[in-house]
């Protein structure tokens, strides 16, 4: 039996976490673009293009911790 607020209540809750997690995401790399413009040292421009594929690793080892606890 489903409850009519419930569902409401975790379509909320879940727009807040996508909405944070977008800011959080795009502030870090604002500053990281920043960073890398700001320098004129040529080795900084590799910084922003090698951060998204550590960060997908991150975000898969996180999710795999996760499901390996749930199962646990």
């Amino acid at each position: 039996m489903k409850l009519p607020g419930l569902c409401l209540a975790t379509t909320r809750e879940s727009l807040w976490g996508y909405l944070l997690v977008i800011i959080g995401s795009v502030s870090i790399f604002g500053f990281v673009f920043v960073v890398a413009m700001a320098s004129n040292d040529r080795h900084y421009c590799f910084l922003v293009p090698l951060t998204l594929p550590v960060i997908m690793v991150a975000v898969y080892f996180h999710w795999l911790s996760m499901k390996l606890f749930k199962h646990a």
